[in-house]
């Protein structure tokens, strides 16, 4: 295999998505749409989240240093690209139906459309940019919710990522599903949570 050098890209390697949740001030969530995903060992498995830029969820999370990530999934897709789209600093941001309930073992809101949820705690906080506000979090994962189904499908590996239906993005703007599918661009799928939506400021993805 014959390789050359390029511009630093990482436009095909996939990126699982999630969704983090937070507390507003006001105690109403606040959820945003990030890929910068990834995991790490202290004295157990822990969690790597990189946020770039000045975003409500990254403030909320730098104020109480607890919050939720949950998987992206092909059904709830849309709605987690309007959290993605829509600013988190405007008002009316959350002023949509969807389904949350609160962590089990911290104050967190969790999605509940999402098949696996982590409730994470902020161990270490590293700016990576500080002019820019971008920011590394280093987490310990304080507790995993998986949907009961999942668990008691008795399906192999193979069967049970396709049922799940997780959503990664690749190539820049695209989402794309576990078995090769296009799933639409960036800011697509919110319209269909709330038509003529614009992209935020600070879109979070």
């Amino acid at each position: 295999m014959s390789k050359v050098s390029v511009p630093i890209t990482n436009d095909w390697c996939p990126q699982t998505l999630f969704t983090y949740g937070t507390f507003r001030e006001d105690g109403k969530p606040n959820f945003g749409l990030f890929c910068w995903f990834s995991y790490c060992w202290f004295d157990d498995l822990g969690v790597i989240c990189a946020i770039g830029g000045r975003k409500q969820t990254q403030d909320r999370i730098l104020a109480g240093r607890v919050f939720s990530a949950n998987l992206v999934v092909e059904d709830n897709l849309a709605l987690s690209d309007y959290f993605g789209t829509a600013d988190g600093h405007d008002a009316d941001k959350m002023d949509i139906a969807f389904e949350w309930e609160r962590g089990q073992v911290l104050d967190v809101p969790v999605l509940s459309s999402s098949p696996l949820s982590f409730e994470l705690e902020v161990d270490r906080v590293i700016p990576t940019n500080e002019e820019e506000g971008d920011t590394v979090f280093l987490c310990r994962i304080r507790n995993v919710l998986k949907d009961k189904a999942l668990l008691e499908s008795g399906l192999p590996v193979d069967e049970l990522m396709r049922k799940i239906g997780a959503v990664s993005t690749a190539g820049g703007v695209e989402y794309w599903s576990w078995d090769g599918r296009h799933l639409g661009q960036w800011h697509e799928p919110a319209q269909r949570v709330k038509p003529g939506v614009e992209v935020g400021k600070a879109a979070q993805m």
